[in-house]
């Protein structure tokens, strides 16, 4: 009798009929990355993934709610299930996809490097001998930066968010900032305390450090949450919903 109730339960498991009823999506995010996520002054969730996020979660007739997590532990908060989903500007790699899965891209925006203007550094081994290079902690940038200039004499260093980057390169503490370049322009440049920085050098492109572009981090047992989130991205680009998103924060089309 044992035998058969164990056989039903995994029947009714294989069959769907104890999936998870999506109602309630809990996005992790780490707010400190704006435009893409940051706190308003009220301390307010603001930015093109917490709208994209209310967006996805009003297409699923879901609620929405939002957990603040560090970035260097939001893959291990994830596959602790303290949230469903990380909606924080995270790149798709290969690292990283061997941890958990991903949705179907949501924008692509390459990394840069940002220094006082007219010092003259560059994104190389050479034009950035001797400097200290600021980085966020867990984050694609980091990897890059670790794996093709440290070895080479630069010093990287890495905080526990954008922010205290920034903090420290104001202060004279580091000599350049890596990190995405629409965040650079948006968060930092166009600010009146990035006035006097620029971008220095072109922009930095490598699959194997920086990815294929952001997506949705997910566990990878939640199939089925992958596949609503999905399909709520193609409706939601197909009503228009996302340019409006995106023209909130950008004259140009992220997503390409």
């Amino acid at each position: 009798m044992k035998k058969l109730a164990i056989s039903v339960v995994l029947a009714l498991a294989a069959s769907g009929a104890y999936a998870k009823d999506w109602t309630v999506i809990r996005f992790g995010v780490n707010p400190s990355y704006a435009p893409f996520e940051s706190k308003a002054s009220s301390g307010k969730l603001v930015g093109l993934d917490i709208d994209l996020g209310n967006a996805i979660c009003a297409q699923l007739k879901a609620k929405c709610e939002w957990v603040e997590n560090a970035w260097d532990g939001i893959i291990p908060a994830l596959k602790a299930k303290k949230f469903d989903a990380i909606l924080s500007s995270m790149s798709v790699t290969e690292k990283r996809l061997a941890q958990i899965d991903f949705s179907d891209k949501i924008y692509r925006s390459p990394a840069r490097l940002v220094a006082k203007k007219g010092v003259g550094i560059l994104p190389t081994v050479e034009g950035l001998n001797g400097k200290r290079v600021g980085v966020e902690q867990g984050s694609t940038q980091e990897v890059y930066a670790k794996t093709y200039w440290e070895p080479k004499g630069v010093t990287v260093v890495a905080y526990q968010n954008q922010d205290l980057v920034y903090q420290d390169l104001l202060a004279g503490r580091l000599d350049a900032a890596l990190q995405d370049s629409v965040q650079a322009e948006v968060g930092f440049l166009k600010s009146p305390e990035g006035r006097d920085y620029a971008f220095a050098g072109p922009a930095l492109r490598d699959t194997k450090t920086l990815g294929i572009g952001a997506a949705i981090g997910l566990r990878k047992e939640d199939i089925e949450l992958k596949k609503a989130i999905n399909g709520a991205l193609v409706e939601i680009h197909k009503s228009g919903t996302f340019d409006k998103i995106q023209k909130k924060y950008f004259s140009f089309d992220i997503y390409n």
